[in-house]
Formats: structure tokens, C-alpha cells, sequence
């Protein structure tokens, strides 16, 4: 017995020493609070397994790997005291494999991307990441997209739509290539919604990376300049509810005041209007909505104050219904300015999800000195509480 204490002991002392080395190596001990919680395991688990469970569910931030820890204590306390004699010793060995297995997982850091780039969107197909955004500053004659199936790794590629040339109309302004919000339909085709020249564009491709047409044989924009005077026709973005109803969202304010959030239901061809658009604003909203849904509650998120300064900052709110009515949720905002400037003005966000975590992919403003605002893009966990509320955003990058 006392042979098998020692051994324990051994192992979890090296472990300890190991992941120690790693998180000073990679100056993250106290940026990185997601990798924290193994280091707290190896120092608890020397002394007192009990311990490290209530250690770990205070730290951990992975709702995934607190839910393991969870069911191991509840293994440990449901046993006679014989039988905790033999798993006090057998359970330690599988949480080490547990957490050898997610130390083998790769820190992301923000930003993600060298460079600047803002407004991003997401999709997975096949095995890869395609991250389209706005080129910085304040877009270009075409679009930034990204490959990566790591987060670590990019491939740089170019789309042969939208442009600033092709998507021309006679109510066309001066704005460049915006916000894409690019999505899977339900028919495997893939489908754009971009903001070029302060109207909606909408594109449809075979493929990620294209080839890109206009989804209208006229080529003319989705949704023109004029069409709800008073306010910005930009920003975009589409929502397919679990009946398979598409939805696009839309809209912003001009001179940084009067946001306001137009929305409404497309017909299987992803492009024709299904009834006449509605105001649809939740509370503080000024531009870059996103829906999503989880657990039957939808929830709206979507960002306040101005883009080009340190008051940006990403809001949310949730409804019954993908039109609302909506109520702020709690703890929103749950991205804005840090005291410590490692983020400043964060917004226009997208969301997605892997093995049940969710993300949130966003842009920062980089902080300089010159006339024009430059971004970068970012990622972090999107967690919820118990009541299904968003917490507030912990902007220190992913285990991934």
C-alpha cells in the first residue's frame, strides 16, 4: 500500500514539475486561466483528491472537462468505504490520463492572425476552418479569407467575388468590401451576405472558396442603400433555425447614432424575401447582429458604441421567438474595453460551436496613432451559466 501511495506521489510531483516549466516556458501563468486549473490539479491531487475536485470546479472554465471531474467525484463519494480505499487509488491514475490528454492540446492566443482584419465570419466543412473578413483599413476591393483546421496554422486564399467592381449599382456609395456572413444552406450550397458600398450583396458558390456569383441574374444588390432611409444597410447576417426557416439579419446606424436591427424570413432560394422586413432592435443595439440558438432560447448578439474607439463593446439579448421580443440578457455586455487595454473596443462577433463548446470569433481595435482605426482578430470560449446566460468573456484565448 504504502509502495502504491509513493508511486502516485512520484508521478503527480513530476507531472506538477512538467506542466510548472510549461506554463512559466509560455508566460501564461497568469494570462492563460484555462490552463491554470492543471496546475492546481497536481498540487491538490499530492494531498488530497476531494480537494483537487472542489479546486478544479471553482478554476475550470470548460464546462466539458468540469462535467469529467464531476462524475469521477461522484464515482469516488457513492462507494462503500471499502471500495474508496481501491478507487482513491484508480481514479487519480485515469484523471491523470485525462488531463495528459488535454495538455497535449495547443494554447490560442490572441490575436489569431498577423495582420489586420475585422468583421469575421466562420464555417467548417471537411475538416477545415474558413474565416472570411474585412480587409483593414476599413475593407478593400475584396475580401480576407483564412483556412485552418488548428487555429495556429492559416492558409491565405482570394475569392474571385465580392469585389468593389462587380458589386456596383446605381445607388452604390463609396464603402468598400464589408462584413461577410457566410453560411451552409440546406440544400449543401454555400451563401454569402456581404456589405459593399453601404448595401447588402448575396453570393452562392459550390464551394468554400468558390467560385463566388451574385445569387441575382441581375446583378443587382440584395438589399439597396435607400431602403430604410435613415439608417446603414450593412452588417449582414443569416440564421437557419432547426425547422430549416432561414432567416437574415441586418443593419446599422448612420453617424454613430440611431442603430437599428431589420430582420427577416427567406424562401429555400436563401435570397427572396418571405413578407415585408421588421424593425426587430433589441435594447442597445447599434450594429452587426448574429443569431444563435441553444437549449430553445434564441439569443441575438450584436454591438454598441463606435467602432473606432474603445467604447465598442458586444451585447446580447434573448427571445422566444428568432424576431424577439428581446430582453438584454444578464451580464451584458459581456465583451468590452479592458481596464489593463489588453482589449480595446471589441465587437461585430460571430459564433460557432465544436463538441458542444462554444466560440466566439471577434475583432479588437490595435491601438495607434493614426487617423484610421486598424483591428485584429480574435477568439475565446463563449460559456453559459446555470440560469443559460452568456457569461462575461474571459479574453485570454482557447485550448483548442
Amino acid at each position: 500500500m504504502i509502495v502504491i501511495q509513493t508511486v502516485i506521489f512520484v508521478a503527480n510531483l513530476l507531472l506538477f514539475l512538467n506542466n510548472t516549466l510549461i506554463i512559466i516556458s509560455q508566460n501564461i501563468l497568469y494570462r492563460q486561466i484555462t490552463y491554470f486549473p492543471n496546475l492546481l490539479f497536481h498540487i491538490s491531487l499530492l494531498f488530497d483528491f476531494r480537494l483537487c475536485l472542489k479546486i478544479i470546479k471553482i478554476a475550470e472554465t470548460d464546462s466539458k472537462h468540469e462535467m469529467k471531474y464531476e462524475s469521477l467525484n461522484k464515482l469516488y463519494m457513492n462507494n462503500s468505504r471499502k471500495k474508496k480505499s481501491v478507487y482513491s487509488f484508480l481514479i487519480p491514475f485515469f484523471i491523470l490520463f485525462l488531463v495528459g490528454c488535454e495538455s497535449e492540446k495547443v494554447i490560442i492566443k490572441n490575436p489569431i492572425i498577423d495582420g489586420y482584419y475585422a468583421d469575421p465570419s466562420i464555417i467548417f466543412h471537411d475538416g477545415l476552418y474558413y474565416i472570411y473578413a474585412t480587409k483593414d483599413p476599413w475593407g478593400g476591393d475584396d475580401l480576407a479569407v483564412f483556412e485552418t483546421s488548428d487555429f495556429r496554422n492559416f492558409t491565405t486564399h482570394e475569392i474571385n467575388w465580392p469585389t468593389k467592381e462587380a458589386c456596383t449599382s446605381p445607388t452604390t456609395g463609396d464603402s468598400k468590401v464589408w462584413a461577410p456572413s457566410v453560411i451552409k444552406g440546406n440544400d449543401g450550397k454555400f451563401y454569402m451576405y456581404v456589405s459593399v458600398g453601404s448595401e447588402v450583396w448575396a453570393g452562392k458558390s459550390e464551394y468554400p472558396l468558390g467560385p463566388w456569383k451574385n445569387i441575382k441574374n441581375d446583378n443587382s444588390p440584395l438589399i439597396e442603400r435607400n431602403m430604410f432611409p435613415g439608417y446603414h444597410m450593412i452588417d449582414a447576417e443569416a440564421f437557419i433555425d432547426d425547422d430549416g426557416q432561414a432567416y437574415l439579419y441586418w443593419g446599422s446606424g448612420l453617424n454613430w447614432v440611431n442603430g437599428a436591427c431589420f430582420g427577416v424570413k427567406l424562401a429555400p432560394d436563401m435570397h427572396t424575401f418571405m413578407g415585408d422586413p421588421e424593425n426587430i432592435t433589441p435594447p442597445n443595439f447599434f450594429e452587426a447582429p448574429v443569431m444563435f440558438k441553444k437549449d430553445e432560447i434564441y439569443y441575438l448578439m450584436y454591438s454598441d458604441g463606435k467602432a473606432i474607439d474603445a467604447t465598442y463593446k458586444i451585447r446580447y439579448s434573448v427571445g422566444e421567438t428568432p424576431f424577439g421580443p428581446w430582453k438584454e440578457g444578464k451580464n451584458s455586455p459581456v465583451l468590452q474595453t479592458t481596464a489593463d487595454s489588453t482589449i480595446v473596443g471589441p465587437g461585430h462577433n460571430t459564433v460557432f460551436q465544436k463538441d458542444g463548446q462554444y466560440y466566439i470569433l471577434y475583432h479588437k481595435i490595435f491601438p495607434q496613432t493614426d487617423d484610421y482605426v486598424l483591428r485584429q482578430l480574435c477568439i475565446d470560449s463563449l460559456n453559459f451559466d446555470s440560469e443559460k446566460n452568456i457569461e462575461k468573456i474571459r479574453s485570454n484565448g482557447i485550448i483548442f
